[in-house]
């Protein structure tokens, strides 16, 4: 890798609050930092981008927080769909929330308003969420959880992400999972199942059944805007107890063990 390369990958983890990165290849024990050049320390080692950033543990969360976050994402254009976006679309809902929703990114209404699910697709997960709680007994609705996307900014007509814009995208989403420490994530379609799992198994074989992310339970189920299509009666009767499952679990107090579910 050259060194106009490196020192482009090294200025975008720095930009996300990353002060060092451990070189691929190396064991844990025996890596050894590299800083960027505001440190004033020459790399020595080529650096790569990682594969999955499911799988890259670059910020202490510890003392990391939703706004230090959103700061440090500024008016993101790192990737193409900056060029294109109305406004970045971050997240919403409760700062402590014990289930968050993860979306493949923002649509059009989205895109104007700033939030996520806003569109026919949330006004459907949002009957699905206070319905569902409603009839299983369960006191929580929308403004409970925690909404996000993997892509902070609307891909043009709605297209998938492309695996560079979610890699990109996918460290802040990385750090607010990370932040918030769920009890549950529910992701919504096929795009954030594969993203937080890095498996190329389809929506339809995964729904339904616990995976997990990092130390957390992960369900995934199929997307709202996938539901609302006439001919997918099946779809929403699975996706409804999906999410029965991932709620009862999440809220039932005492706590039931996954294994109940």
């Amino acid at each position: 890798m050259d060194r106009a390369t490196l020192r482009h990958y090294l200025t975008f983890y720095r930009d996300l609050g990353v002060k060092s990165v451990f070189v691929g290849g190396e064991t844990e024990e025996s890596a050894s930092p590299v800083e960027t050049e505001e440190h004033g320390v020459e790399p020595t080692n080529p650096l790569e981008p990682p594969q999955a950033f499911s799988r890259v543990d670059l910020v202490d969360s510890s003392d990391d927080n939703l706004e230090r976050i959103r700061q440090d994402m500024g008016d993101c254009k790192r990737c193409r769909l900056g060029a294109g976006r109305n406004k970045i679309v971050f997240g919403s809902g409760h700062v402590e929330a014990r289930l968050v929703f993860v979306g493949e990114g923002p649509g059009a209404d989205e895109d104007e308003q700033g939030l996520p699910f806003v569109g026919r697709a949330g006004q459907l997960l949002t009957q699905m969420i206070d319905g569902t709680a409603g009839k299983e007994g369960l006191a929580i609705r929308r403004p409970d959880v925690y909404i996000c996307n993997v892509v902070k900014c609307r891909p043009p007509e709605n297209r998938t992400p492309e695996p560079d814009e979610m890699e990109i995208c996918g460290q802040f989403l990385f750090r607010q999972l990370m932040v918030l420490r769920p009890r549950a994530i529910c992701t919504l379609g096929a795009t954030a199942t594969k993203a937080l799992l890095d498996t190329r198994e389809g929506i339809t074989k995964l729904r339904g059944r616990w995976q997990k992310w990092r130390d957390i339970p992960v369900m995934p189920t199929y997307h709202p805007s996938y539901l609302l299509r006439p001919y997918n009666q099946n779809a929403k009767r699975e996706a409804w107890e999906d999410l029965k499952k991932v709620l009862h679990y999440v809220y039932d107090e005492p706590a039931r063990p996954l294994s109940d579910f």
